[in-house]
């Protein structure tokens, strides 16, 4: 299988503003972006995405009807959701760098949740064994799938910088996989 991970445009926030589950609209258009992804996909390549429009509406520039799939959103950072890092209470932030994969903001997720999500997800979009795939998702989602599938320690996944309106592709066949490219 070709696995194709797809990260949304450029999304209209602020920068140093914590954003996951937040509904953002898009700086770049994502016919523009589409276009020059679609030449990497084979026809018939199975498209999923997240609900988020910043997701989705890039989706469906690739595929008119995408599956949309809920558990393939961003992380959720709850109270700490749309606000400026520098308006977290004191030591918040650095709380949360030290261990990212376990803290959760109040009313929010932690990074092992959303890897289970997101895991679920990608094992039902990928049961039937289809022969492309493209995933178009988010940061941490896109680090969770990749990591997981390259053997990566979860404490490295955040090492994947999936760049804003690019692309990678892993090719899977059985229990090998190989990283064909990465933020094309």
């Amino acid at each position: 299988m070709h696995l194709y991970l797809i990260r949304h445009p450029r999304p209209d926030v602020p920068p140093g503003v914590c954003y996951g589950v937040t509904d953002l609209a898009l700086l770049d258009d994502p016919e523009l972006r589409a276009e020059r992804i679609r030449i990497y996909l084979p026809a018939g390549t199975r498209v999923a995405t997240s609900p988020l429009q910043r997701a989705r509406l890039l989706a469906e520039a690739l595929d008119a009807s995408p599956i949309v799939d809920a558990r393939l959103a961003e992380l959720d950072f709850g109270d700490w959701e749309m606000c400026p890092i520098s308006q977290l209470p004191p030591g918040a932030f650095e709380t949360w760098r030290r261990d990212l994969l376990e803290f959760s903001a109040p009313n929010g997720e932690s990074m092992l949740a959303l890897a289970e999500r997101v895991w679920q997800a990608y094992q039902a979009l990928s049961a039937d064994q289809p022969e492309s795939l493209a995933i178009v998702a988010h940061g941490g989602p896109l680090r969770v799938i990749a990591g997981r599938l390259l053997g990566m320690p979860s404490t490295h996944w955040l090492g994947l910088d999936f760049a804003c309106g690019r692309s990678a592709r892993l090719d899977i066949e059985g229990p090998h996989v190989r990283l064909a490219w990465f933020n094309r």
